[in-house]
């Protein structure tokens, strides 16, 4: 059976061609139509720009961000990088293949740098390269 209630029309658009006005019935039911929908975890939107998704993994992040920098003072470094990887490196990685190529997706790298700089203890405008070597974890 068909949930109308979790069941919407997603039509996909470029920016030059602009969406025709569709309606769907089944079963003399209207299927409602949205600009965006979360689908296994991502976020979809007509245009598949990816900026709804990311604009929903800041917050997620920067709450990663203030749950390291609130353990660091009681953990070791080694703890640290395992707490990034099952907390913050999880939820960047989820979906990647899609959103990655996304303009948006510098404010991600953001968030991994400052991530990084506190697991290592760095100024906040110190350089990532080598810091990313160091803990040998993968920049975005």
């Amino acid at each position: 059976m068909l949930n109308y209630d979790k069941t919407y029309f997603l039509q996909f658009t470029t920016k030059a061609n602009k969406e025709n006005y569709m309606q769907i019935l089944y079963s003399n039911k209207t299927i409602t139509t949205a600009k965006s929908t979360k689908f296994l975890g991502l976020t979809l939107n007509t245009t598949l720009n990816w900026k709804h998704h990311i604009s929903e993994l800041i917050p997620r992040l920067n709450k990663a961000c203030y749950a390291i920098r609130s353990i660091k003072p009681f953990m070791s470094p080694h703890v640290l990088r395992c707490t990034y990887f099952s907390y913050a490196h999880s939820i960047m990685s989820y979906g990647l293949i899609f959103w990655g190529n996304s303009t948006e997706r510098n404010d991600i790298f953001k968030i991994q740098k400052q991530l990084i700089r506190i697991i290592t203890n760095s100024n906040k405008n110190a350089p990532c390269r080598e810091l990313f070597k160091s803990l040998n974890i993968l920049p975005l």
